[in-house]
């Protein structure tokens, strides 16, 4: 029988829960061999008010740039306090909630710069997510995303097919999701963008149009 939709999302809850311990060294390893100079690329293009999704253990907290007031969620709280604990070590202020993606506790228009990093693969809808991080985003605003997506090439997609019947079960980890198509669909201007490594990362800055 197929799991509800409430006892996955509480499965893969624990399952990042569990993986806090392991996540910083794993993700490190993948920015030295895929994702490059990624996180310092998205924080260098955050200003003023700045709140990122899916902050996990806070491992772009370092890159951001002094000036930025910024504000963290994420789902798991065991991450949450792996990245107060990396706050402290920085002597940076840094509000963290645990929130979900899907509903961020925030009004509308609140942020000069919305930021998610290697997040949007792992949440269970990205669509709502994206219409989220657009909705707490000021006029004229940027969304800053990074994450791993569907390969240019057939041979390299055909694995990340494989790879997605062993990772969307155990813990909702996608492949093959295309974020700037969804970014796209709301109507935002793509400013920036780059794409790598067989076209397996994609970097984009998007902005809404100013009012008026």
């Amino acid at each position: 029988m197929p799991m509800s939709a409430p006892h996955r999302a509480r499965r893969w809850h624990r399952y990042w829960d569990k993986k806090s311990g392991s996540y910083d060294a794993e993700m490190r390893r993948w920015d030295q061999r895929l994702f490059g100079d990624s996180r310092s690329w998205a924080c260098s293009r955050a200003s003023g008010a700045t709140l990122e999704v899916a902050v996990g253990s806070g491992l772009n907290l370092p890159e951001y740039p002094a000036s930025v007031r910024l504000t963290g969620i994420d789902l798991s709280e065991r991450m949450l306090d792996l990245a107060r604990a990396r706050a402290a070590e920085l002597d940076r202020q840094v509000e963290l909630r645990q929130a979900n993606a899907h509903q961020l506790p925030f009004g509308d228009a609140e942020f000069d710069t919305v930021v998610c990093t290697f997040g949007l693969c792992a949440i269970p809808d990205p669509h709502q997510a994206v219409r989220e991080m657009i909705r707490v985003l000021r006029s004229g605003g940027a969304l800053v995303l990074v994450d791993h997506v569907r390969s240019t090439s057939a041979l390299f997609r055909t694995g990340q097919w494989l790879l997605e019947r062993i990772t969307v079960p155990l813990g909702g980890e996608h492949f093959l999701r295309r974020p700037r198509e969804l970014v796209e669909a709301h109507g935002l201007r793509i400013e920036e963008a780059d794409r790598f490594k067989r076209g397996i990362v994609e970097r984009l800055i998007a902005r809404q149009a100013p009012v008026g």
